[in-house]
């Protein structure tokens, strides 16, 4: 019978060890497997761009042997066209490079004959510049349909736009025109001998309604430091940006009618090397400057030191050289990336990230490039008439290991920064996504957490198992356990809506109650332990000393309280936060860094003072006895035999209630202003990886840059995590050979 026992024990014994086994295979093999799931997500971020050949046609030698002035593209690369001289726009499609249609230029001006230039403006639209001096614009129209047998169609046509028709002129060079909104037009000239004229067609109605039409010009007269090379205008018709032969930069404001106000003059070339393109970046902030060496920056204006409030323009960004000169510019449509080169090759640079992202060699030197309206297809016509389409995959060019880890000057800031900022109301904006500032946030808010919380389970976990009568003991200890349970979104509850209004009435009080109650508590112990041991008060608060301690506690919040008052009025000019931030320059935000620490610890404290508590109770007693059997007090004890023997179970607590913090969303989330910035200051707020995941998934879109971002966000704190504890079980196993077996 007894051996039958046992040989069963022994089979359960060996069927719970695999069992466990099984299971914590399984544990590990789950760990892994979302590891490598969100890193899926997270690793095309950093896959290369591509750009592919989706079309080759050979133009009919009866258009290509005209003056081509324009050349473009459909988004599905199924379709083409080119205009010439004549101004008829050639269709053409991709298949076999026959001409769909030819169509004439509607609307043209009188007395015209052909197109001296052609501009585009975006969106399909260009600005013809005819050779007797008048400005027309046509919005061309493009697009393809696949049949249900496999064919393709296109549909195109080309329509004139009224609002932007400028009549003859005559002496014009260079000729730009852009739509004031509800006003009218300008008109910018570039006349012989480098003179300029800015030309204003106005229409506005008065109060009754009347249509009121006014024509104003002006004309540069000022010296220019060189002959002019480059010229180009913001979409608004506000900002005229010229470059020189000899390297000069100059941007003059022509918002206002009859006036040209030159703001600056800067050399862009420090070999005074002539600018040979420029062309204004997405979104009209940042200007790109070519030159003949090949180089090619950007600029914007910034505030710089001595200069009062006005912005000068700064080199800020600079892309990889060309091998000629930088003939042409071509910025994307949809962000800052920009496409340059001159004849032999074309690089595709991305300007706040300052990658390179593509070089593309067509097979023979280029005459014209151009990006189709969303910017996903290149088109390149060469000198053998032959145009060739590239179908772009640039998926997220504004992502680098620089911007998101390291400092970048980005448009409208004076320096380089960390920043985080996902979205705007425009769409031209430029991206911010700067995790440093996330895993500062994530990092501060887990300090100030764990500052709070390990003094009070430590010490409170010492105590319960060394002093705490064991019926009380048993009381308390579940208590605080059962605080565990309080859900993380009811503290960030409490902690947003009613804790940060509280201490942003007390402040003072909460830094007077950091000093005040621990002094009032050593002197009382002090004075306690002038008390006989055998004395009926030590026999009656004996393993409820704590008890006697509440009232004092009580006493230094209310003595703080009364003198926080006087310390404001006296020391601080009867406002503390307004003296914070004109005397340190620091700003109070209600919910900030004190916050965080006390809602975050409060959430921390449960856990490590369970464990801390249980190893520190595990400690052999006949360690304690003889300790106090060689003379040692209880204190002693404690703090001398017990502290160390338990040493690695109490390391484990502080490292699992450190993985609790930093992985905590909800009370970051609800406790904080949710500010990504950098900053030690305990009266500002933070923004944590984990809270930011939380903000910013559900406006993601699929598989965008931000929605990897958030990805990556979650592989970091999966990295973070992991460190940590296998640094702490190193840790463990280290103090655990030193100290003992626990």
């Amino acid at each position: 019978m007894a051996k039958n026992f046992t040989d069963k024990s022994r089979r359960n014994d060996r069927l719970a060890e695999i069992m466990i086994r099984i299971g914590g295979v399984f544990v590990i093999v789950s760990v892994v497997w979302i590891l490598v799931m969100i890193s899926r997500v997270a690793l095309p971020l950093f896959y290369p761009p591509s750009a592919k050949i989706a079309a080759t046609v050979k133009v009919p030698t009866t258009i290509s042997s005209g003056t081509v002035l324009a050349i473009g593209s459909e988004e599905n690369q199924h379709g083409a066209f080119i205009l010439d001289g004549t101004g008829t726009f050639h269709f053409l499609k991709a298949a076999d490079g026959s001409v769909s249609a030819s169509i004439k230029t509607p609307g043209i001006p009188a007395g015209a004959v052909r197109v001296a230039s052609a501009e585009y403006i975006g969106k399909s639209s260009y600005n013809l510049l005819w050779d007797n001096g008048a400005i027309s614009s046509v919005t061309v129209a493009l697009a393809s349909a696949k049949e249900k047998d496999g064919t393709v169609t296109l549909s195109h046509d080309v329509t004139l736009k009224d609002d932007l028709a400028f009549a003859a002129s005559s002496g014009i060079v260079h000729s730009f025109a852009r739509p004031i909104e509800g006003k009218g037009a300008v008109r910018i000239d570039r006349l012989v001998g480098d003179r300029i004229r800015v030309t204003h067609q106005l229409a506005e109605k008065d109060l009754l309604g009347n249509e009121q039409r006014s024509t104003s010009s002006a004309e540069l007269t000022e010296p220019l430091p060189g002959h002019l090379s480059a010229l180009t205008v913001d979409s608004k018709g506000h900002y005229l940006y010229a470059g020189t032969d000899n390297g000069w930069l100059l941007r003059w404001d022509i918002s206002e009618p009859g006036k040209i106000n030159l703001l600056e003059s800067t050399a862009a070339s420090e070999k005074r090397t002539a600018i040979t393109s420029l062309a204004l970046v997405l979104g009209d902030v940042s200007v790109a400057v070519g030159d003949a060496s090949g180089s090619l920056t950007t600029w914007f204006p910034t505030t710089v030191a001595g200069s009062g409030e006005d912005k000068r323009l700064t080199r800020i960004h600079t892309l990889r050289s060309n091998v000629g000169k930088t003939g042409f510019i071509i910025p994307s449509p949809r962000d800052k990336t920009l496409y340059s080169g001159d004849t032999g090759t074309i690089n595709v640079d991305h300007m706040t990230s300052e990658r390179n992202l593509l070089t593309i060699k067509p097979p023979a030197p280029i005459t014209h490039a151009a990006l189709s309206p969303k910017g996903n297809t290149l088109s390149v016509l060469d000198r053998s008439g032959t145009l060739t389409s590239w179908k772009m995959d640039i998926p997220h060019p504004e992502i680098s290991f620089g911007t998101l880890f390291g400092k970048v000057w980005y448009e409208g800031y004076d320096k380089p920064e960390y920043a985080w900022q996902s979205s705007a109301a425009n769409d031209d904006f430029e991206p911010k996504m700067s995790l440093v500032p996330l895993v500062f946030g994530t990092i501060k808010a887990t300090l100030l957490a764990m500052l709070f919380a390990v003094p009070l389970a430590l010490l409170a976990a010492l105590y319960t198992s060394q002093f705490m009568s064991l019926k009380l003991k048993g009381r308390v200890k579940p208590v605080v356990e059962i605080m565990a349970a309080i859900p993380s979104v009811v503290i960030g509850f409490l902690a947003g809506l009613w804790l940060a209004p509280l201490i942003d009435k007390s402040i003072l009080t909460v830094f007077l109650s950091i000093v005040i109650v621990p002094l009032m508590l050593l002197l009382t112990i002090f004075f306690w332990k002038r008390i006989k041991t055998a004395s009926p008060l030590q026999r009656a608060t004996r393993g409820h000393e704590f008890a006697a301690m509440i009232p004092v506690v009580i006493l230094g919040i209310y003595l703080a309280f009364l003198l926080s008052g006087v310390a404001e009025v006296n020391l601080f000019a009867g406002d503390f936060k307004q003296w914070l931030f004109s005397t340190l320059g620091v700003r109070y935000d209600q919910r900030n860094g004190v916050i965080i620490g006390i809602a975050l610890g409060f959430a921390v404290i449960p856990i490590i003072f369970t464990i801390a508590e249980d190893a520190i109770s595990n400690v052999p007693r006949n360690l304690t006895a003889a300790s106090l059997a060689l003379g040692a007090s209880r204190w002693q004890t404690a703090w001398r035999v017990v502290l160390p023997s338990a040493l690695p179970g109490v390391f484990s607590a502080i490292m699992i209630g450190f993985g609790r913090a930093i992985g905590e969303t909800m009370i970051v989330l609800m406790a904080t202003g949710n500010t990504p910035i950098m900053s030690w200051s305990l009266f500002n707020g933070l923004r944590s990886l984990s809270a930011n995941i939380a903000v910013e998934i559900p406006e993601a879109p699929l598989n965008s840059s931000l929605y990897r971002v958030l990805f990556l966000s979650a592989v970091l704190l999966f990295i973070f995590t992991f460190l940590i504890n296998t640094g702490a079980e190193a840790l463990r196993q280290r103090f655990r050979k030193k100290y003992g077996r626990y």
